[in-house]
């Protein structure tokens, strides 16, 4: 016979529930903010669900296959924000790159790691979508 939760079980539960509904909206914003304006290639990796360290090592390669095929960023801009959270010292200089130019550099980038190979088909994913 189950039980009636009590008021701390009850509470408990419902700051769960919003904690999981507070990051399933901000995944839900950071995607759609990859599909209306340019992000970095560490962005649109994180909102592809790619952990932190992944993403910037597969942006790396990424940012390298721009380099080699010439694509160049659709927006540069100085930020203070950083990939591993919090807010930076200095500025520095970032290039944004829209999901379709993304979706580019996807198509030719052939990683050898296990990881940014499962990094790159998530991120491929979320392009497709765009």
């Amino acid at each position: 016979m189950a039980h009636r939760p009590t008021r701390r079980e009850y509470r408990a539960t419902r700051r769960a529930l919003r904690a999981t509904l507070r990051r399933r909206c901000a995944e839900a914003r950071l995607i759609a903010s990859c599909h209306r304006r340019p992000r970095s290639i560490t962005t649109v990796a994180i909102a592809a669900g790619v952990d932190r360290d992944t993403a910037t090592g597969c942006a790396n390669g990424l940012r390298s296959v721009a380099k080699r095929l010439g694509v160049t960023p659709a927006l540069t801009a100085r930020t203070r924000r950083t990939a591993c959270g919090g807010r930076a010292r200095q500025t520095r200089t970032v290039h944004r790159y829209t999901l379709r130019q993304v979706a580019q550099l996807v198509a030719n980038y052939s990683p050898r790691k296990a990881e940014y190979r499962a990094a790159v088909a998530r991120i491929a994913a979320l392009a497709a979508t765009a």
